[in-house]
């Protein structure tokens, strides 16, 4: 083995043992494992995710070892995975990294579930898996960097490395067969932001397709399979073909002290994590001055570049997944309901006044968020008022971020907020599914979440 950081990621992802990771990082693994369900629950309804299910009906088999959880049905780890990841995604209430603008949850949990169920794999071995995909993942879209993101989804590229890395570790991949389902993780990875101007369903396929590859690169390398020993770093790597900026000191910062798993944060509105920090900001501004939605005749959200780049395009959404990147209908739901929710989504996309508000919202610029992004995403909002008054408010951390974080109460409520939306699950399920993940550590084989 070289020590290429390639190679360095490999070693550390195979060789990470579960007594290796603190207290702490295993709780909040179990956090995130609760919100990535109940996003998958609150998703199985939406037709992208129906297409996906057909489709792993139609070319997977008809029965197996692992969950599809939005159907009840049963098939190969590799078909459950990519539509459980497709949910988990679609409703825009799974996790964020900041520093790496990654979506962990939804391309490593699904593949890491799918996987244990079929092996007959424990709860530790889940969150060992998890953990050194979130390690791996998180860092790999900090080396890219922010010229990777504009262009690039990068849940969809590096969610290809994270899950073969989850899945590599749960077949026991020894570091040199890990850095060959990196290489061969690596040269599948793709996904582009274009979806978004036509308001299509990429990003669904997106984690689905990141998943599929993942599991892919892992079982083949098992098997013997080889892949690019430099896919991250190499001169016609990862980097190379999509960043211009990439940092490899990123790749191993830390790597085993700083555990980036619990910088990741909870999404607290149901919407791009770009809208968060100037919803935030605009809830702060109308608590202050006592405003109503009538006395609001403007609002400038200060943004950094990456949400200019991802939220630009969306000027008049024409389905409700595309709402949820328009800044004036995220806004506009927090002015007028107070809470940018599934159900108020699911409502605005034929509410007229969502019109007014887009028209009335402008995105702007600002030097100091943009300085500080990704690290830190800062909510600064400038409102003037149908009397002439111009107010301003800033939000140091938005809601859900590790420093304003959700409690185990507030995850589990929005578990049971999620998990009936649509008739997804009944009361009684998701607190079996609760009590579960609470005590994931003692299940010696993961077993069945969800009963048919």
């Amino acid at each position: 083995m070289t020590t290429s950081p390639s190679a360095a990621l490999a070693t550390f992802a195979s060789q990470l043992r579960y007594e290796d990771i603190p207290a702490p990082v295993l709780r909040r693994a179990e956090d995130l494992l609760l919100d990535t369900l109940a996003s998958i629950l609150a998703g199985a309804g939406a037709r992208p995710v129906q297409i996906m299910a057909d489709y792993a009906q139609t070319m997977g088999p008809a029965d197996g070892p692992s969950e599809i959880l939005v159907n009840r049905r049963r098939s190969t780890p590799l078909f459950a995975a990519m539509v459980n990841a497709a949910s988990a995604h679609v409703v825009e209430q799974d996790d964020v990294h900041n520093g790496s603008v990654f979506h962990p949850a939804a391309v490593i949990f699904p593949p890491a579930l799918a996987v244990a169920q079929a092996l007959g794999l424990s709860g530790k071995d889940v969150l060992t898996a998890a953990v050194a995909g979130y390690e791996v993942g998180i860092r790999i879209g900090e080396f890219l960097g922010r010229s990777h993101y504009k262009i690039f989804h990068t849940t969809a590229t590096v969610g290809t490395l994270a899950a073969a890395v989850t899945v590599g570790r749960l077949l026991k991949l020894d570091p040199e067969a890990m850095l060959n389902a990196l290489g061969s993780a690596g040269t599948q990875s793709a996904g582009l932001w274009e979806f978004l101007r036509d308001a299509a369903d990429s990003k669904q396929l997106h984690t689905a397709h990141a998943v599929a590859a993942g599991i892919t690169a892992a079982y083949l390398a098992r098997d013997g399979f080889t892949g690019a020993r430099q896919i991250l770093e190499g001169p016609q790597g990862l980097a190379a073909g999509m960043s211009s900026d990439a940092d490899p000191k990123r790749l191993t910062d830390r790597l085993g002290q700083r555990w980036a798993l619990a910088e990741t944060s909870f999404k607290y509105h149901a919407s791009c994590r770009h809208t968060h920090p100037a919803a935030d900001a605009l809830q702060a501004v109308m608590r202050e001055h006592h405003l109503q939605a009538d006395d609001i005749a403007s609002i400038e959200a200060l943004v950094h570049q990456g949400a200019l780049d991802v939220l630009g395009p969306v000027t008049n959404p024409a389905t409700v997944h595309q709402s949820k990147f328009s800044m004036g209908t995220v806004l506009g739901l927090i002015a007028l309901k107070g809470r940018a929710g599934l159900a108020e989504f699911d409502a605005a996309l034929a509410d007229p006044a969502m019109a007014s508000w887009r028209e009335r919202t402008t995105m702007s610029l600002d030097e100091e968020v943009d300085q500080a992004y990704p690290q830190r995403w800062i909510g600064k909002v400038k409102v003037r008022t149908t009397d002439g008054r111009e107010l301003s408010a800033k939000v140091e951390e938005p809601k859900g971020d590790p420093g304003n974080t959700l409690s185990r109460a507030e995850i589990e409520a929005k578990m049971r907020s999620l998990g009936v939306y649509g008739g997804a699950a009944r009361a009684e399920e998701l607190q079996n599914l609760i009590d579960t993940v609470w005590n994931l550590t003692e299940r010696p084989t993961v077993g069945v979440l969800l009963p048919a």
